[in-house]
């Protein structure tokens, strides 16, 4: 019995510590790879023209939620859609890396409350500090923590933008050094400042420079445009976007409700973001985009409008589709209005990772868009943005 007794204690440990590693390293690890996935395909071919514009480009995009995974952005990984040396293969200077901090059980694109939160889960699994574990704020400044570190580990090839000068001067050393990537951080929604304005202040000191207003519900400051309620901006909500004004961070409409945008087109003439999306007029997904009159009113006051890569944003996710969208966008709005949102490692499907940006860019080139727009829309027209509307200091 005795024997018995130890035999049981051991396979008991052994099963705990198998269902440790399954838990902690094998399940991040799997629901990682199955949700940001990279259709298999073959390697695309591109002209000679393609690839020479786009080695010499600097590319840009509005929206990743890379932080949100557990893996070292600074290393090449098997799995997920970017990471550092991805960007640097597809030409890649400026990322926005976005925190996305609550996920509702249930997730659907239509009509979704703020409840049941999947982020426990993933927080524990992925070994996160347990601040975050019940706390929406913490989540946003832990995953800001791990870009700080980032910053560190690269080396000085990567940078993170917090003014102007920051960005002005990280572009200026890459024309001497092409691996420099610059990254500006900002919020998937803005429920981490957990109904407190004074919040706001620390996301700033933290490295936040865009909030997004909503995700997929609703939230204290106003609708999404996959809540229940699809509501305008409440009085905190009009709070918070005069206070992001102030503060000279710039607001992304991305997931809000077509109210909340009308009020926040109302409250201020900010140029704001759509920071990944497609464009309702050639993809007909009114779930996911917005109608291509209030397109027309954010791209009027100098807004961006960053196409994204996965089926309920253009319909077509392949690099032709993708470019169609980009074109029709810049013909639509005009082509300063257009960007780059690919929403890589957000849990969608695409055709390509970011190292194989230059598909686009050869797509575009046979869809007949002029080198000097191509540039435009697959990054100049973003770095403009932030050149002008980052903090000066």
């Amino acid at each position: 019995m005795k024997k018995f007794g130890k035999w049981a204690v051991r396979l008991l440990g052994l099963a705990l510590i198998g269902g440790g590693i399954y838990f902690f390293v094998i399940l991040p690890t799997s629901v990682d790879r199955k949700t940001n996935f990279v259709e298999p395909h073959a390697p695309y071919v591109v002209s000679e023209q393609a690839k020479t514009l786009h080695a010499d480009m600097r590319v840009a995009d509005l929206h990743a939620d890379t932080l949100l995974w557990k893996r070292n952005p600074v290393k090449r990984q098997k799995r997920g859609q970017s990471d550092f040396p991805r960007f640097r293969e597809g030409s890649v200077a400026l990322q926005v890396f976005s925190t996305v901090t609550f996920v509702p059980g249930g997730m659907n694109a239509t009509a979704n409350k703020m409840e049941n939160d999947r982020m426990v889960l993933l927080s524990v699994a992925q070994a996160w500090p347990p601040r975050t574990w019940n706390s929406i704020y913490e989540r946003a400044i832990y995953q800001a923590e791990r870009l700080h570190k980032a910053e560190q580990q690269a080396g000085g090839d990567f940078v993170i933008a917090r003014t102007k000068t920051d960005l002005r001067n990280a572009l200026k050393l890459r024309t001497l050094n092409r691996d420099i990537v610059v990254g500006v951080l900002a919020t998937e929604g803005a429920h981490p400042l957990e109904g407190k304005l004074e919040n706001l202040d620390n996301l700033y000191d933290a490295g936040f420079r865009m909030i997004g207003l909503q995700h997929f519900f609703d939230n204290k400051l106003g609708g999404s445009l996959h809540g229940a309620e699809k509501g305008g901006l409440t009085p905190f909500g009009q709070e918070v976007v005069k206070k992001i004004v102030e503060k000279d961070m710039m607001i992304d409409v991305a997931h809000s409700s077509l109210k909340v945008v009308e009020d926040v087109l109302a409250l201020t003439d900010a140029p704001m973001v759509v920071s990944h999306t497609g464009i309702l007029g050639l993809c007909n997904n009114p779930g996911r985009n917005i109608p291509d009159h209030l397109m027309q009113r954010i791209a009027d006051r100098g807004g961006l409008i960053g196409v994204g890569y996965w089926e309920m944003a253009v319909c077509d996710t392949t690099p032709d589709g993708i470019a169609k969208m980009l074109i029709y966008g810049a013909e639509k709005f005009g082509v300063e209005a257009i960007a780059l949102g690919s929403d890589f490692d957000g849990a969608v499907t695409t055709r390509l990772d970011t190292s194989e940006l230059v598909a686009i860019t050869d797509a575009l080139l046979r869809r007949g868009m002029s080198e000097p727009d191509i540039r435009k829309v697959m990054g100049e027209n973003q770095i403009a943005y932030f050149l002008k509307y980052l903090p000066d200091e």
